[in-house]
């Protein structure tokens, strides 16, 4: 049976303790302040694991629902624990690992990837970056490497718009051929470089459609273009037993283009047949055999370029006439050898080119 004390013996004995706490010594009630002090602590910083109340028996629960202890109680220590990890802030990466993390998001963010969620990739050089790449559109980019490779590469070459497949031109080149030497392909045929005594001086005129069938190929030395040549020619021959030569040939020419020169050179070679005079049947030595002849060209030389026009060329042209032995035996087929000097010029038929830089 619980003893029960009167009032007044309550107020004795509580003044008997307050009596005994204030004889305490400074060290004792120090002591007991540091106690008192550190139990709430100690209360608060107990925290219990949510999950260690997630239990199935459903009376241990009550029993901790209804502790005496209130406020301490390991329910309330478990809700409040709970409620701290709800509302408290995520925890921060290690700094190595953020630094790695955002550099691979942000690289994975401007190649268009999607790694990580929008939060881990979100910084603020990530996003400038993507909307950096992402606000250049596709032309401008295009114009943007056509800038480096032209600053790689200098100014365009000119020579494109001069030089190309399907070009079409007028050309008239006329000669002065006064040197009379051997048939260079004596040794094909089995003479031995023999000349006659009789000495020819050869003005051939001829006007030809040049037709540029390639664009610039090749490199080095050999960057260039080829034309096919089809030409009429009229040839005055001011020495000689003959007085002129009418023929038609074909040709090929190889033109050297380097880059932005204004002076190409070039290597042609033509060959056909006409008509001549002749004057062997009539009786005068060393004279052509035949009036039906065949001619053959060899030249080299440069051409300038004007403007993408107009040019002229200059070089040295070789010039061969024979009627190819057709009329031996009866008369002896001489032939006509000679080389010289060749100007020409050059004018572009139909509209301008525009060579794509």
């Amino acid at each position: 049976m619980q003893r029960v004390f009167p009032p007044s013996d309550l107020c004795a004995k509580s003044l008997a303790q307050v009596e005994k706490l204030v004889r305490l010594p400074p060290f004792g009630i120090t002591l007991l302040l540091v106690i008192a002090s550190a139990m709430p602590l100690s209360g608060q910083s107990d925290i219990v694991p949510f999950s260690a109340f997630q239990s199935s028996d459903t009376n241990w629960e009550n029993n901790l629902a209804f502790d005496p202890r209130g406020a301490f109680s390991p329910a309330a220590v478990a809700s409040r624990s709970a409620v701290a990890l709800r509302t408290a802030p995520p925890e921060a990466p290690h700094p190595l690992l953020s630094a790695n993390f955002e550099e691979v998001c942000s690289e994975t963010a401007l190649c268009g990837g999607s790694l990580g969620t929008p939060q881990q990739v979100s910084s603020s050089d990530t996003r400038q970056a993507a909307s950096e790449t992402k606000s250049i559109p596709p032309d401008e980019s295009v114009k943007a490497s056509s800038g480096v490779i032209a600053q790689k590469n200098g100014r365009p070459d000119r020579n494109l718009e001069i030089y190309y497949r399907n070009r079409r031109e007028f050309s008239l080149d006329v000669g002065w051929h006064p040197v009379n030497i051997p048939f260079i392909y004596d040794f094909a045929v089995g003479d031995g470089y023999n000349m006659t005594p009789l000495k020819y001086t050869l003005v051939p005129i001829i006007a030809s459609l040049r037709w540029h069938v390639t664009n610039v190929g090749w490199r080095w030395i050999f960057r260039g273009n080829m034309d096919f040549t089809f030409s009429g020619s009229i040839t005055a021959i001011p020495r000689g037993t003959e007085t002129h030569y009418y023929s038609f040939d074909f040709g090929i020419r190889r033109n050297f283009v380097y880059r932005n020169w204004k002076v190409v050179p070039f290597f042609e070679q033509r060959g056909g047949a006409g008509i001549i005079n002749a004057k062997e049947p009539l009786g005068l030595l060393f004279s052509q055999g035949q009036n039906l002849t065949f001619t053959y060209d060899l030249g080299v030389g440069a051409r300038y370029n004007i403007n993408p026009k107009c040019s002229f060329s200059a070089g040295m042209n070789y010039m061969h006439i024979s009627n190819g032995y057709l009329s031996e035996p009866q008369f002896t087929n001489y032939g006509i050898n000679v080389y010289g000097p060749m100007f020409g010029i050059d004018v572009r038929l139909g509209k301008p080119h525009h060579a794509s830089q």
